[in-house]
């Protein structure tokens, strides 16, 4: 977060000013403030960091596609959000009855399930569906009984804030009313007797007025928007080029990956992927193991499609980026070696330019630890180097 100040004042001018309390000698200063006594004075940013769009830049290297020319209504890509077919692969192959694995605010097994019970097939429903998901007491037990009950349709359900607002005006609410209506619904206070009132004098249902108590917080529709929008655009290359899809979700976003198990045979991953259910249903798994599942989940889709993981190579394998090599490989990098930091990985790729002699030579050029070099050796990137530089000549 960070607080904006007009030039000409001093930030202790509107924060307390304190040393560490167990240190009073200690020379750092820190500040703090209430963020109530000054959200109506001075500007609050939140800057944060967002895979996504990191996420695309690569996928514009790999492809050369620029994200500005992809579709937003391709028919290939939107049946994704119903069937996984247009991967080349059955639901029974990757256990999910989407397409949606890896693709932003889509594919947790919650937002599934949505899709699932939904059947989306424009853009707009998506934008509906990412309401709903990013709402607070939104969905469960609330838009979706009305949608399983036949009660309303998910065009007629409260999905975003603007739905809220819109809809009362389209019944003939007063335009401030029904603002006033959508600010406090979105933010959990409900309905004051004044609002309830104009709704049911405008005829709005029921079921529409008790929705609107329900609900503990709401998304805006310009967000919901513009990550339906970034998912699209995720699931286009996804399906026209996969291999590059691959490098980049498992360089930007494979937490969980242990390259030992990825590098399993495809019925050797199903059957341990299924252990891991097992003891997710016992809640047995450590949030590291959490992980690992969708990290596993994505490899045996990218399996079921015909890829595979290349082991790490001394003289191929890239700093942190899985590398594309010919139609259908993909090559670890260096980090994926569990317990190899980058420092020791960056090592290596300055260091081999020139090709290493022996295991001594890599270690002292390097720069490397004896731990890293027993590691690179239990994963077999050193088995055409001899153990040291020295030649003998009988």
């Amino acid at each position: 977060g960070l607080v904006v100040r007009p030039k000409h004042y001093d930030i202790c001018q509107f924060t307390a000013v304190q040393h560490p309390a167990d240190d009073l000698e200690c020379g750092i200063v820190t500040t703090h403030f209430d963020f109530n006594s000054m959200h109506d004075v001075l500007v609050k940013l939140d800057c944060l960091g967002h895979d996504d769009p990191t996420m695309m830049h690569m996928l514009e290297e790999l492809t050369g596609v620029s994200f500005k020319s992809i579709p937003l209504d391709d028919k290939r890509v939107m049946s994704l959000f119903s069937s996984p077919e247009a991967l080349g692969v059955t639901q029974e192959q990757i256990d999910c009855t989407t397409g949606t694995l890896g693709v932003p605010e889509f594919g947790t097994s919650f937002v599934r399930g949505m899709l699932d019970e939904t059947h989306p097939t424009t853009m707009e429903e998506l934008i509906r569906i990412s309401g709903l998901s990013h709402g607070t007491d939104v969905w469960l037990g609330n838009a979706r009984d009305l949608i399983m009950n036949g009660t309303a349709h998910l065009k007629d359900c409260i999905c975003t804030r603007d739905d809220i607002m819109n809809a009362l005006i389209a019944y003939g609410v007063e335009s401030k009313m029904s603002f006033t209506t959508m600010e406090s619904v979105r933010k959990g206070k409900g309905l004051k007797p004044e609002m309830e009132e104009a709704m049911v004098a405008h005829n709005v249902p029921p079921w529409f007025i008790d929705s609107c108590k329900k609900i503990k917080y709401m998304f805006p529709k310009g967000h919901a928007v513009a990550y339906v929008t970034m998912a699209l655009r995720v699931a286009w290359y996804k399906v026209y080029y996969p291999q590059a899809y691959y490098s980049a979700y498992f360089t930007i976003r494979g937490d969980g990956f242990d390259v030992m198990t990825m590098l399993l045979r495809f019925d050797q991953l199903v059957n341990r992927l299924k252990d891991f259910r097992k003891l997710d249903a016992e809640k047995k798994l450590t949030a590291k193991e959490q992980t690992e599942i969708t990290a596993m989940e994505m490899v045996r889709e990218m399996m079921a499609r015909g890829f595979y993981f290349l082991p790490a190579d001394l003289y191929k394998s890239d700093v942190t980026r899985f590398i594309p090599e010919g139609d259908k490989g993909l090559r670890v990098p260096f980090t994926a070696l569990g317990g190899l930091g980058e420092s020791a990985a960056q090592g290596i790729v300055e260091a081999r330019h020139v090709p290493f002699v022996s295991i001594e030579d890599l270690k002292a050029r390097a720069r490397v630890s004896s731990a890293v070099i027993e590691l690179l050796r239990a994963h077999g990137c050193l088995n055409a180097l001899s153990e040291t530089s020295q030649v003998s000549l009988f």
